[in-house]
């Protein structure tokens, strides 16, 4: 407080995190009468810097969640080095591959081993990366706690638990279904998502674009990365996938002033629609449907409703769209 209450104009407090107490002291200052200063914290968003935040804040304070580069920052053209090494600055900058990936593997460990601790986490580093381990290989999949704890030998509530706190750092996503009410039998649990491509592919030790392009993961990694490019700019709360026990399923469902419109991630050359697109648009009623994929051939309407996105396209339709 004698720090902080004589401060003026813009005051930045960097890895906030690290004052456990300071939420209860900014509460105090937020509520002067003149509010002579505003206060700006970074740090990761780790699940006790949130709680306390929004408990002792509420109402006096907004966040922002600040993601790894993205296309337009990296270059529509630099789509392949972005999507291979991650959008963290150090690793997408690095001199070559093998310095991007050293740095990733690195990473992971200190994360795991001191950033995690220090935000409160109390859980052992090699559970946590067994279990960060099996998630990379689960991206892009429906989350099955009990299938996961059992290949762990853990309880599924202690996945769950581990699944959340890597969900608050920011290191994984957890991409909510959307019931609609149809007569049909629906997914109800999250998919889950590695949210930087550079560490799910450090995870599975793919070193370079090569490694990633014969791996089985590789179009799992392609739809988790387009999925993060149109999510940091239509957010995260308009955002859903959708699923039936009847294997048809839509990868995004983004609701935008009252319309839903629908997104495919496909990693091939010449995408078309599929059984599964349709009974999607019928179920869901979709204005429409967008299929993502990576060629060169530019972007091109597939049939009234369907259009197919080259990635080099995809930021600025997806801007052009939803803003």
């Amino acid at each position: 407080m004698t720090a902080l209450e004589s401060l003026r104009g813009l005051v930045v407090i960097d890895e906030a995190q690290r004052q456990t107490n300071l939420a209860p002291v900014l509460r105090v200052l937020a509520d002067r009468k003149a509010s002579p200063a505003t206060f700006l914290l970074l740090g990761s968003a780790a699940p006790e810097l949130v709680r306390g935040v929004s408990e002792t804040l509420a109402g006096r304070v907004a966040f922002m969640d600040m993601a790894g580069f993205d296309l337009e920052e990296a270059g529509v053209d630099q789509w392949k080095r972005l999507w291979q090494r991650g959008g963290f600055p150090r690793s997408f900058l690095a001199e070559n591959d093998a310095a991007s990936f050293t740095w990733r593997q690195d990473f992971i460990r200190t994360f795991l081993e001191m950033d995690l601790r220090q935000y409160g986490v109390q859980v052992a580093p090699p559970a946590l990366r067994r279990l960060w381990n099996m998630l990379a290989h689960y991206h892009g999949q429906v989350g099955n706690t009990s299938e996961i704890g059992r290949s762990l030998g853990e309880a599924h509530t202690t996945v769950k638990r581990h699944i959340d706190i890597l969900t608050g750092a920011l290191v994984l996503r957890q991409l909510q279904p959307w019931h609609e009410n149809i007569a049909k039998r629906q997914v109800k649990s999250p998919k889950l998502y590695i949210r930087d491509s550079g560490l799910m592919h450090a995870l599975l030790n793919l070193g370079s674009g090569a490694d990633l392009e014969s791996h089985p993961k590789v179009g799992a990694s392609w739809e988790g990365f387009c999925i993060e490019t149109i999510l940091s700019r239509v957010g995260e709360r308009n955002a859903w996938f959708w699923g039936t026990h009847g294997q048809a399923e839509l990868d995004l469902l983004v609701f935008h002033r009252g319309r839903r419109f629908g997104f495919e991630f496909k990693f091939a050359d010449a995408p078309g629609t599929t059984r599964s697109m349709h009974i999607a648009r019928a179920d869901l009623k979709l204005e429409k449907l967008f299929v993502v994929y990576p060629g060169s051939g530019g972007s091109y309407p597939l049939t009234d409703w369907a259009e197919v996105i080259a990635i080099g396209d995809l930021e600025s339709r997806v801007t052009e769209m939803f803003t």
